[in-house]
């Protein structure tokens, strides 16, 4: 009888994305107070909302925004955030009150944020989701398989040179004009902060499919190490040459000086399989400095990107620095231009399309 009334209780809170890869009839019960020793990064949470602070609405599995209120109970997933433009935070070391710290739903304990971010929402976890046999489900329990597919297929990476210096708009330009080349692009994102919104525009780009690192099993990458972090880049390379994707867009989130980004990029695995960059920046110096950085760490740097296009005069600017091309959205979603991106590797040229 408790389980079935802690089964109702669960199915009916507000479900996050983070959370969508389970299936609502797998959890079952609550586990908490003394059957917990710590919270893991990944465990499901069914938390009630304390004070609704900087963030207003969570990010529902269909990619709806959902109001919170008060009182509301809501599922997370627990996580470390690495955000500069909002929140740092980390998993805490017990069920105590804690924060809701990304709208796609990640649980953490708020230790710093940005002078014009409000204070996080506030939750009180109300025990973690465990399934019919009591076991904690974690998000690691349903990422996708891991296969032996080789991921020879033309690609680029977009990074940048922090969080909102237009790398997933930029992306997704990148996206539709291979796809008016006639690819069939394969999108994933392997390193941030789960939540929907550049999935979502990466599909409206026209891409096959889209993964992130959730559907690899994690709810956010900050802390991961870098083992983990590159058995995300081959579980999702896999999957999305298992549906048939003939070309991949990758996005690293966050800049080139974050930890799990840098640990990536400096990968010498990573470098062998996507060598050609695209570099989005905000500002011209550093659009100069990111690029400069990229080609000693052996990159081929195929273009600039990102918020500083908008700007003649910034643009002006790179170009007096440096030969790479500065391409604006208007020539990024060019098939022609777009497919100069790719790096073709030359053991499959017969992947290049005419």
């Amino acid at each position: 009888m408790i389980m079935l009334s802690q089964a109702y209780r669960i199915a009916s809170a507000k479900r996050t994305f983070v959370t969508r890869r389970v299936p609502l009839e797998l959890m079952r019960s609550l586990v908490g107070g003394n059957g917990v020793s710590k919270p893991r990064s990944g465990d499901l949470v069914l938390a009630k909302i304390v004070q609704v602070g900087h963030h207003k609405f969570g990010e529902r599995t269909d990619g709806r925004r959902a109001a919170l209120f008060e009182g509301d109970e809501i599922i997370l997933a627990y996580g470390h955030r690495y955000a500069p433009d909002q929140f740092e935070a980390v998993v805490p070391g017990s069920l105590e009150e804690c924060h809701m710290v990304a709208a796609g739903g990640i649980a953490a304990q708020a230790i710093s944020w940005h002078s014009k971010t409000k204070s996080p929402t506030v939750i009180q976890p109300v025990g973690l989701i465990a399934d019919y046999s009591g076991k904690i489900i974690n998000v690691s329990d349903f990422a996708v398989d891991e296969s032996n597919l080789v991921d020879l297929v033309p690609s680029v990476a977009v990074v940048g040179t922090s969080m909102n210096a237009g790398k997933t708009t930029s992306a997704a330009h990148i996206i539709r004009g291979l796809n008016k080349a006639g690819y069939r692009v394969g999108a994933m994102k392997v390193t941030g902060t789960g939540a929907g919104g550049d999935l979502w525009l990466m599909k409206d780009s026209g891409a096959y499919i889209a993964l992130d690192f959730t559907d690899a099993g994690h709810a956010t990458t900050f802390k991961v190490n870098s083992f983990d972090l590159m058995n995300i880049v081959d579980r999702l390379s896999q999957e999305l040459i298992r549906f048939g994707c003939n070309a991949i867009v990758v996005e690293i989130a966050d800049g080139i000086f974050q930890k799990e980004t840098r640990e990536l990029l400096e990968n010498r695995e990573f470098k062998a399989r996507f060598p050609n960059v695209v570099f989005a920046a905000r500002e011209s110096l550093g659009a100069t400095a990111g690029v400069q950085w990229l080609s000693n760490q052996g990159y081929s740097v195929s273009a600039v990107s990102g918020i500083v296009c908008a700007s003649p005069l910034s643009t002006r600017e790179i170009t007096q620095q440096i030969d790479t091309p500065v391409y604006g959205l208007d020539l990024l979603i060019e098939p022609s231009i777009s497919k100069s991106l790719l790096h073709f590797p030359s053991l499959t040229p017969e992947l290049e399309l005419a």
